[in-house]
């Protein structure tokens, strides 16, 4: 896979461009011994991504979650499930690509799956609304939220979007009574729920889909109430103060666990999920089997009180 450089990732790419060369060099003539160079030139590499990525700022960090080739859902419902069988529909109005949802298999284990799915090429983002959720999205994840319940089976959330979509449709059929039910619904779901953010996880259109048991972030997602860029519309009228306002509202997993609001951070491979999609989902994996381990532990009352517990604790010094 060719990646996608950011801006700051300029001198990785230049880089990268000189070791591609080199090799592409090699392979038409074999008897040129470039082995040294090359190996030089992948050191070299290796140390200037560690040295920018152990340094990112929350604005960069919110650029590499939205990172066009990051790994979504249906990419993580790949390697981490057997046996999906999406479900669709709310039952009342229409389906809505923008959440998937519906059982599968993890190691075994019977669970319900549901994400945000953005869609990579134009055709499928305009399929899947730029992975914005309607309000027919959360009636179709609270549908299977009361399914998994039904059953007894686990719920694994994974967060990824830009927020709920706010045209006048979606105000028509009544998004914030959506969000808000699918808040209520879940906090009293007798059975375990662990949610992850592996893109960005904003306002509302997340929540809708985040409230658990376990809050996971990886390594380079953001989670807000609103986009550095909103954010810096509202207080200072220009979007060119995004940088200053990522650090101010402290969007980062490091930010949010020493509040007390996310349980996990789950580290990313250097340069980010997209760059080793394979070693990111093996991590990802080993901690949710953790997880599910420790709240298949509890029995429902305990599970209910100590999740009543965390959600009144937000906000609490």
């Amino acid at each position: 896979m060719k990646i996608s450089y950011l801006d700051f990732e300029k001198p990785i790419s230049e880089l990268e461009a000189q070791t591609q060369k080199l090799t592409e060099t090699h392979e038409k003539n074999k008897n040129l011994d470039i082995s040294k160079e090359l190996s030089q030139l992948e050191g070299k590499t290796e140390k200037l991504l560690h040295e920018i990525y152990d340094n990112l700022n929350a604005w960069q960090i919110s650029q590499v979650s939205r990172h066009p080739q990051r790994p979504y859902t249906l990419d993580y419902i790949e390697k981490l499930f057997t046996d999906f069988e999406e479900l669709h529909g709310d039952r009342a109005f229409a389906d809505d690509p923008a959440i998937v949802g519906g059982l599968a298999l993890f190691e075994g284990m019977p669970v319900m799956v549901i994400g945000h799915q953005k869609g990579r090429d134009v055709k499928e983002r305009q399929h899947r609304n730029f992975g914005m959720p309607k309000p027919e999205g959360y009636r179709k994840a609270l549908r299977l939220y009361k399914l998994a319940e039904k059953f007894n089976v686990p719920i694994v959330t994974l967060i990824d979007t830009p927020g709920a979509y706010p045209g006048i449709d979606s105000e028509e059929r009544n998004i914030s009574e959506a969000i808000a039910r699918n808040l209520a619904v879940m906090s009293r779901l007798k059975t375990p729920i662990i949610c992850t953010v592996i893109g960005e996880g904003s306002s509302g259109g997340a929540l809708g889909i985040g409230v658990g048991d376990r809050l996971n972030m990886l390594q380079y997602s953001t989670y807000f109430v609103i986009s550095p860029e909103g954010c810096a519309n509202i207080i200072w009228k220009t979007s060119e103060k995004a940088s200053d306002a990522a650090e101010a509202m402290g969007v980062t997993s490091s930010d949010l666990e020493k509040l007390g609001i996310v349980d996990t951070t789950i580290p990313e491979p250097m340069g980010g999920a997209h760059r080793d999609i394979e070693t990111m989902s093996a991590t990802l994996k080993g901690h949710l089997i953790k997880q599910l381990d420790e709240l298949q532990s509890e029995d429902v009352d305990s599970l209910l009180e100590k999740r009543y517990q965390r959600l009144m604790g937000y906000g609490n010094p």
